[in-house]
Parts: structure tokens; sequence; C-alpha cells
């Protein structure tokens, strides 16, 4: 049965301390073409400073970073962090933090925000406070990347679908899609900042 509360840091760690990569990140063909694809998408070579929310164990951050002179990345997990931060040593570029999307953020802005199989752990509620913090940190021209699993998932709040459409209907007029993009089993919608 759907929670409709988010889920919490504790709910992550536990899923980390069993297995240092749940997903198969580093490993899964429907990972490597959905980062291959999500790259593909981003309009610009180069961003100046993007922020990268829920960065797991930090294999898309690691490519990601090519496209960056500046991303920070950001994970509720410190076992995940941890992993990351190994996996990133040597990029500078790159900066990590223990956070929730939900937490509050330095005050700075990005031209570029990747959320990357994450809002979908969140109840509506709280997605719709996290979407008034991506329009906030977002500068105007920003790219604001949604990639998402499409399969209903027990424990999740909330479906990719889900996620997608209703930050549709909140942005409305404040950002154009630029890339909607929909495989098998995930979603992309690239959006950018009026």
């Amino acid at each position: 049965m759907k929670s409709d509360s988010s889920l919490s840091t504790e709910y992550f760690e536990t899923i980390y301390a069993k297995n240092e990569d749940p997903w198969n990140f580093e490993t899964s063909e429907y990972e490597r073409e959905k980062y291959k694809t999500t790259l593909e998408a981003l309009p610009k070579n180069l961003y100046e400073n993007a922020l990268e929310v829920g960065c797991s164990i930090g294999v898309l951050t690691y490519q990601l970073a090519a496209k960056c002179k500046k991303l920070t990345s950001i994970d509720v997990s410190s076992k995940a962090l941890e992993i990351a931060k190994k996996r990133c040593a040597g990029l500078p570029q790159v900066h990590f933090e223990q956070k929730s999307f939900l937490d509050d953020f330095p005050s700075q802005n990005f031209d570029l925000i990747m959320v990357s199989e994450v809002a979908y752990y969140l109840s509506e509620k709280d997605w719709d406070l996290a979407m008034q913090k991506i329009d906030h940190w977002a500068m105007p021209k920003a790219h604001i990347v949604l990639v998402h699993w499409l399969p209903e998932v027990p424990d999740y709040p909330q479906t990719g679908d889900q996620v997608h459409e209703r930050f549709k209907q909140k942005i409305e007029g404040k950002m154009v899609n630029k890339v909607s993009f929909r495989a098998e089993k995930y979603r992309l919608d690239l959006w950018e900042k009026n």
C-alpha cells in the first residue's frame, strides 16, 4: 500500500547498509542507457553551477561533472555519499552535501538542476514544496531535468508519471518543456525556466 508520507532518511540508510549499490547503478544496462540519454538531452555543453538532487553513490555525478564548472550533489544517505565522494575524488568541481531536498539550502542559483530517480520518494505535499525550491533556485534560462522510473513501486508515495505531471501543472507559465522522452521504463523531461 502506498504511503502518504515521504520516505525517511532511515529508509535509505537501511537500504545502503545492506547493499552499497542497491539499484545496480554501476552494472545495470538500464542505468547506463538512461544516463547516456540524460546527458545527451542537455542543451548546453557546460553549466556554470549545477545541482544534483539525490546523487546516491555518484555514478551519474561522475559523468555529469564533465559538463559542469561547479556541481553540488546532495543525498540524505551518509553511506551513499561516502561512496560517491570516493568515486569523484579526482573531480575538484564536485562538492557533496548530506541534505534532503526539503532542507534549507544556501542561497545560490543554479543553471542546471538534475532530479533523477528521487522525487517519487516524496509525498505530493513535499514534492510541492520541493518544486517551489526548484523554482527559487533556478536562474533564468536554467535547465531542470526530471528523470524517473515509471512502474509503480509499493513503497514509493508517487509514481514517475505523477511526479512529472504534477511538475508540469505547477510550473505552467514559468518554464518551457524543451525535451520530453519516454522509454519503456523511464521518462525524461527537460524544462527551461523563463
